[in-house]
């Protein structure tokens, strides 16, 4: 009875606002904290827009994306120069990560990428005559993303750079992709001393025709096939790469032997790529765009297909919207730093790297590579974590990526943009810290998460396209 239950030891829950909890528990009451939040934040015109797109055939449309990126078989067959291979690439080109952004508004290390791409193209002698030269409105600024490429963190491409040509053998569209420079004080984190340009020369000059030939010299090289390998040997391909950039040295090495190579250039190219444990990043990320890309225009699919950042902006872009940008400003990056840089130094997220979480690898697939927290921060039982929550917010599964230690279950695949919002759950991020000055470079690795703002107002775009068909 109501008198016997006022008389027993009281057991509370609490649900809300967690003061209630804490003012239990300092009475010495045995008491649970349900950590529970409104669906969509509590607005009613998301909540409505979410009811919109809560239809067959959008269920019908996303399954549509999610069967057309697991069956994307993009291969690595050349390298070329940006000017010859990018589509739209003019002479007075410059490429970056993230969505557009005009010189004005860009970051330090953005600024610092590009002063050292004109640089390196000879369009400037000096710092300050690149500076000119980009402020005065002769350059044209673009998004990687926006001519089929891709690039890490400042993610530049000048005229004359070498990238990576693959192509995706079921679909037929091509992604594009710079060659890595390893770590530490390189143009992606916005150096441009002498010693970065020399190394930019070297890869132009030895390191692409090297690799040109030896692709030339294969039938094309399985990326995706390495991505799913080296899943199962503790990579999750984005901040960690070694077991990746080790299986392409063997698929590659027969065909750099036979190629016609000067044996001293052949020695350097193989030395360069074993000592660069992030020469896979690239190639992960051209493969993860060609995925996406396949996905790209299904009528009236939630599903993101792209996730990159400038260092100002975060944008994304959803299947049932082609091309379309939706943006926020970009979140600071916590994690681990170097020695002698504080949080102060750090430059908020950037890079277009951010296309492997959007496939399902990277932080999404932190759970296959406990490793990765020495890196970017957290505890081992963090990594599993992460990668089960993006299954919350996704349409599916990887068909051919798995991760090992969740009983081989497939890479959490397609976010969908209705259920980021209704669940307010944001897709995980792991990334490099790029030092918010020009001309520094990487000071640390570490976790983070995209704008709400980038969700909320796709979101409500696809509703209003929804409803007006």
């Amino acid at each position: 009875m109501i008198r016997d239950l006022f008389g027993a030891e009281i057991k509370a829950v609490n649900l809300g606002s967690k003061d209630f909890y804490d003012d239990l528990e300092s009475q010495g009451v045995d008491a649970v904290n349900l950590a529970w939040k409104p669906a969509a934040r509590g607005d009613k015109q998301l909540l409505d827009a979410v009811d919109v797109l809560m239809q067959d055939d959008v269920d019908a449309a996303n399954l549509e994306a999610l069967q057309r990126i697991n069956a994307a078989q993009p291969l690595l067959v050349g390298v070329g120069t940006a000017l010859e291979t990018l589509p739209g690439m003019t002479p007075d080109t410059v490429l970056h990560a993230g969505p557009p952004i005009a010189w004005e508004r860009m970051c330090g290390p953005l600024r610092g990428a590009i002063v050292g791409g004109l640089l390196f193209e000879g369009r400037a002698q000096t710092v300050e005559e690149a500076e000119a030269l980009a402020a005065s409105g002769t350059i044209r600024f673009g998004p990687c993303h926006e001519h089929d490429a891709v690039g890490p963190m400042a993610g530049v491409i000048t005229p004359s750079m070498p990238v990576f040509i693959l192509e995706n053998r079921q679909g037929g569209n091509r992604s594009y992709a710079t060659m890595n420079e390893g770590l530490g004080k390189v143009l992606r984190f916005g150096a441009y001393s002498e010693e970065v340009l020399v190394r930019l020369r070297w890869m132009r000059d030895v390191l692409a025709p090297a690799v040109k030939k030896a692709v030339e010299l294969s039938p094309g090289i399985d990326v995706k096939s390495i991505i799913a390998q080296a899943l199962h040997m503790g990579d999750e391909v984005h901040n960690r790469n070694k077991a990746a950039t080790s299986l392409f040295i063997r698929e590659i090495l027969p065909f750099v032997l036979k190629a016609d190579i000067d044996a001293s250039e052949r020695i350097e190219v193989l030395e360069f790529i074993n000592s660069n444990d992030h020469f896979f990043l690239n190639l992960s990320m051209a493969c993860s765009k060609a995925m996406l890309d396949a996905a790209s225009g299904v009528e009236k699919s939630t599903v993101v297909t792209c996730m990159s950042r400038n260092g100002t902006d975060f944008g994304i872009r959803v299947a049932g919207l082609g091309n379309r940008w939706f943006t926020g400003p970009a979140e600071e990056v916590k994690g681990l730093l170097f020695p002698g840089f504080t949080d102060a130094d750090k430059n908020p997220d950037m890079g277009d790297s951010a296309i492997t979480e959007t496939v399902g690898l990277g932080g999404f697939a932190m759970a296959a590579s406990i490793a990765i927290v020495q890196f970017v921060g957290g505890q081992a039982a963090d990594a599993i974590r992460y990668s089960e929550r993006m299954y919350t917010i996704t349409v599916g599964e990887s068909t051919v990526f798995s991760i090992p230690v969740l009983g081989f279950r497939g890479n959490p695949t397609g976010i969908d943009v209705r259920t980021v919002v209704e669940k307010d759950t944001l897709p995980q991020i792991n990334t490099g810290i790029a030092h918010r000055k020009a001309g520094i470079g990487q000071v640390g690795a570490g976790l983070v998460n995209p704008p709400w703002e980038c969700f909320r107002d796709a979101l409500l775009a696809l509703a209003d396209a929804y409803s007006t068909k």
